[in-house]
C-alpha cells in the first residue's frame, strides 16, 4: 500500500525505536518477508488433492525498510491437511503485519466453530486480532495493515478472506476471476461519513480516509480506526476441476496490472516460484515503486 498515510508525525513514531520487533525478524526468507528480495516455493504432502506454491517478495522504491509480510504453509489439524496462505501489506512500519504474520490463522484455527461455520469464525478471528492490535498500539505502533487470507482445506474447498486491497484471483478456464473485494474509500464513503469521517482526493491522487489512508479497511490504524472497519469479506470456494492456479498478491502488482494480464502472463509457467518471481519482475518494469508481494498456488 505504499506510504498510505501520510502523517508525517505518525511516520516519525513508526520508526523513531529499534523495536523488539526489529530484534526478533529472522532474515530467513520463510520466516520473515523483511529482506529486500526473497523467494521459496513449497508443497502440500496430501495424497489426494496436492498443493504447490512458490513466493516472491521484492522491497519497494519508496524511501522506506519493507512492510511486506507473507505466510505460505500447511498444517494437519483434526485428519485435515490446511495449506495457509497470506499477503500483509503494512503502513507506517512493519510492527502490525509482523503480528499478523505471527498470529492471525492461529487465532482463525482457534475459534471453536472453525469447522462448523467459517466465515463467522474467520470474521470473529480478524475482529479479535483487531481489537488486540488497537489495545497494544503502544508496542505495535499506530501503524495498520490490509491482509487477504486463503485457506485450502484438503486441496477441496478454500476459504479466502480480506481487508483492503491485496487481493487473490483464480485462473478458472483460462480466465482470470477475482476471489476477494478491493476496499477503496470512495466505493465505502457513505459507511465512512455516516461514523463522522470523510473521503477526499487531492489534486492528482486518489480517495482517501479523512485524507490519509488509501484503503476503506485495515487491521490497526488507531487514529483512524473510528472510520475505519476491519470486517473481512469471506467467501467459500469449492475447488472445480478446471481452476489451475491462484494468485494472492499486494496491491504493489495489482496498481500497474489487470487480473487477466496477471493470469496471462504466468499461464505457461508451470514452477509457482518462478511465476511469482516473473509476476514482480513485471510490476517493476512497469514502474511499480511499491513493496511487491506475490503468492502463486497450483495443484499437482
Amino acid at each position: 500500500m505504499s506510504r498510505e498515510l501520510v502523517a508525517a508525525a505518525g511516520a516519525s513514531q513508526s520508526h523513531t525505536s529499534t523495536s523488539v520487533f526489529h530484534k526478533l525478524k529472522c532474515s530467513a526468507c520463510l520466516s520473515s518477508s523483511s529482506s529486500s528480495d526473497c523467494s521459496g516455493k513449497g508443497k502440500s504432502k496430501s495424497s489426494t488433492k496436492k498443493l504447490s506454491h512458490g513466493f516472491h517478495l521484492v522491497e519497494g522504491k519508496s524511501g522506506h525498510d519493507m512492510e511486506d509480510y507473507h505466510v505460505a504453509e500447511y498444517r494437519k489439524k483434526k485428519n485435515h491437511e490446511l495449506g495457509l496462505f497470506a499477503i500483509f501489506d503494512g503502513h507506517l512500519g512493519d510492527r502490525v503485519p509482523s503480528y499478523l504474520k505471527d498470529n492471525l490463522f492461529n487465532n482463525i484455527l482457534d475459534e471453536p466453530n472453525f469447522w462448523k461455520d467459517p466465515t463467522i469464525a474467520i470474521k470473529n478471528a480478524y475482529r479479535s486480532t483487531d481489537n488486540f492490535i488497537l489495545e497494544n498500539s503502544l508496542q505495535l505502533g499506530p501503524g495498520g495493515s490490509t491482509a487477504v487470507t486463503a485457506i485450502f482445506i484438503d486441496g477441496k474447498d478454500l476459504w479466502i478472506a480480506n481487508v483492503g486491497d491485496s487481493r487473490a484471483v483464480v485462473c478458472e478456464g483460462g480466465c482470470a476471476n477475482q476471489l476477494t473485494v478491493d476496499h477503496e474509500p470512495h466505493t465505502e464513503r457513505k459507511k465512512i461519513e455516516k461514523k463522522g469521517g470523510f473521503v477526499t482526493a487531492l489534486p492528482g491522487d486518489v480517495p482517501r480516509v479523512n485524507g490519509q489512508l488509501a484503503v476503506a479497511r485495515a487491521f490497526g490504524d488507531h487514529s483512524l480506526k473510528a472510520h475505519l472497519s476491519s470486517e473481512p469479506d469471506v467467501r467459500h470456494v469449492p475447488i472445480a476441476s478446471n481452476m489451475d492456479f491462484f494468485i494472492l498478491a499486494s496491491d504493489g502488482l495489482w496498481k500497474v496490472m489487470k487480473n487477466q494480464e496477471a493470469v496471462d502472463l504466468v499461464k505457461p509457467i508451470k514452477d509457482p516460484k518462478a511465476a511469482a518471481k516473473r509476476l514482480t519482475s513485471e510490476a517493476l518494469a512497469r514502474k511499480s515503486k511499491d513493496d511487491i508481494s506475490c503468492i502463486v498456488i497450483r495443484f499437482g
